[in-house]
């Protein structure tokens, strides 16, 4: 029992340390990962505001309630190829947390994407990419997507969906 009681007591104190290596400028919104990366892909989420519901689902997501959202995603200047893709989430004073992270694959799975390759002005589409849980708490997701031309320079989009905390 006091093995249990010293690993959980490091995980508490040492968690939001791991969390936060994803965002290490303060001085600046954006995460790691983001900063300096062209712009060239729109991503956009709807609804957005996003207020939860009660979960319909009958077991297909876990908790009491969802934040029911799509998820929008086009390349704007040419077909670009996915590296990777996910989502940082702000729920408190302390800024960012990574949160979702996506592969090429996971990605074209999610997107419906043949081959994690964004094809120029064609939207994909994560349709049912919902939060969910058992408490009201609003917060923020920046979703994002990295992507590479033929020449291998990377490209982001992102785009920011607000999650409100109380039925609507």
């Amino acid at each position: 029992m006091k093995k249990l009681i010293i690993i959980f007591s490091i995980l508490v104190f040492t968690s939001p340390l791991l969390a936060q290596k994803g965002w290490t400028d303060h001085t600046r919104i954006l995460p790691d990962t983001l900063r300096k990366v062209p712009v060239a892909i729109t991503l956009f989420h709807n609804p957005n505001p996003n207020y939860p519901v009660l979960n319909d689902t009958n077991g297909n997501y876990d908790g009491k309630y969802l934040w029911k959202h799509s998820t929008f995603i086009r390349s704007e200047m040419e077909d670009l190829e996915v590296v990777s893709a996910g989502s940082f989430i702000w729920f408190s004073e302390k800024g960012w947390f990574t949160n979702v992270q996506y592969s090429k694959a996971d990605f074209a799975e999610k997107f419906n994407c043949k081959n994690g390759i964004l094809k120029k002005g064609k939207t994909y589409i994560f349709k049912n990419n919902y939060r969910f849980g058992d408490d009201l708490f609003g917060g923020d997701a920046l979703w994002y997507v990295l992507a590479k031309d033929k020449n291998g320079k990377i490209y982001k989009g992102m785009g920011l969906i607000e999650t409100e905390g109380e039925l609507k």
